[in-house]
């Protein structure tokens, strides 16, 4: 069970915890998620899912859900295994309830070095998979993606600006934009003011070691969160704050 502490403490349902996580009828709207170690872990042995706690899938899954589209950095697309999204019968009909398309696509920033062109995200997924990548990439690879399935957006010349990226989602219908990461996309987006809510779980463990935080780049000044929801089961912490404009 499921129970919201802040602001009204009460016991949530499934329908409760859909209308909690549910994106806003906004022509765009962007929400980071991830999940954390008690003592700021957000890897063990470089993946996320060995934090990932019971009350944290139920959230990751909502995320995704309900979103247009999913969006990830290539180079955790690649560590996490990422095949695109395959909805069970629940999923469909949540998506059916919504009013959303049957299946989300991913959308993944690369500069080009770390999505091979056969990349499980690209060749596995049920729907084309969109990669966001910039004319530095060889032409070859951009070639070779879209040859196996991809749609490839080329939106930046040395780099991949995170302002394009969003836009060209939006534009393209998907603006219910559900971001997994990692660190260094959320920086970028962070840097570019697209982030409108960053969705938390804390989780039950102590990790130690080296693992990196949530974002890392270019410096910004603090951006101010309003919080929105804290959620527990009793073990984990699930945070939601807003961006304030």
């Amino acid at each position: 069970m499921i129970s919201q502490v802040w602001p009204s403490p009460r016991d949530l349902t499934d329908a409760d915890l859909e209308q909690l996580y549910r994106y806003p009828a906004d022509p765009r709207w962007l929400a980071v998620n991830f999940v954390s170690s008690t003592d700021g872990a957000i890897t063990v042995e470089g993946r996320s899912g060995g934090l990932s706690t019971p009350a944290d899938r139920i959230v990751y899954r909502l995320g995704n859900d309900l979103a247009d589209v999913v969006l990830v950095g290539a180079g955790t697309a690649m560590a996490e295994g990422f095949e695109g999204m395959r909805p069970d019968a629940r999923t469909a009909d949540r998506r059916r309830r919504f009013g959303l398309a049957p299946i989300a696509p991913v959308a993944v920033v690369t500069t080009g070095r770390s999505l091979p062109p056969d990349a499980p995200v690209i060749t596995k997924a049920a729907v084309p998979t969109m990669v966001f990548t910039c004319s530095a990439a060889p032409s070859a690879l951009r070639e070779a993606w879209a040859s196996n399935g991809a749609r490839v957006f080329v939106v930046g010349e040395a780099e991949v600006p995170a302002e394009r990226v969003v836009s060209t989602l939006v534009a393209e219908g998907l603006g219910r934009i559900d971001c997994e990461g990692g660190p260094r996309l959320f920086g970028s987006l962070i840097e570019a003011g697209a982030v409108d809510e960053f969705r938390l779980t804390v989780a039950p463990f102590l990790v130690a070691g080296t693992s990196g935080r949530a974002s890392f780049g270019a410096a910004v000044d603090p951006a101010e969160l309003e919080l929105a929801s804290v959620l527990t089961d009793g073990a984990s912490v699930l945070l939601r704050y807003l961006a304030r404009r």
